[in-house]
């Protein structure tokens, strides 16, 4: 049913749960795959935006390590995966990706590690649920 599997992940415990979904369901499916899309929410310092010569940044290997435990949990059931770790405002950078990459669905924690960015500006899965364009899938 679902082979093009979008998983928002950031480490936090419900996106450990979303994870295990996500792999259930592709287990249902022959042939599935599972993108995981982690986003780092890091705003440059003004003297970067400024620098003429601003290169770009990769992720710090310490942000990539929160989501090890979820590639751990997919390459331990045998799904096909890809990570995708990216810079970025979340909610619309994971939106951007849903609707650009053509999934079936898309599977997200309902909570993440920024509990101060939900309560002030709304939470990422809202967003991902009001504005992505396939099936949303949020856990608890």
């Amino acid at each position: 049913m679902f082979k093009r599997i979008l998983l928002a992940g950031d480490g936090s415990a419900h996106s450990l749960r979303a994870c295990e979904k996500a792999v259930y369901l592709a287990k249902q499916t022959e042939g599935s795959s599972i993108t995981l899309i982690h986003v780092v929410d890091d705003i440059p310092s003004r003297s970067d935006v400024m620098d003429e010569e601003m290169k770009l940044r990769d992720i710090p290997d310490h942000r990539k390590q929160r989501v090890f435990p979820l590639q751990e949990m997919i390459h331990k059931e045998t799904v096909p995966l890809t990570g995708k770790h990216t810079f970025g405002d979340p909610g619309p950078t994971i939106v951007r990706e849903a609707n650009d990459g053509n999934y079936d669905v898309v599977v997200i924690g309902s909570r993440g590690l920024n509990q101060f960015q939900q309560m002030v500006l709304g939470s990422v899965s809202h967003k991902v649920a009001k504005r992505a364009s396939c099936p949303v899938l949020l856990v608890k």
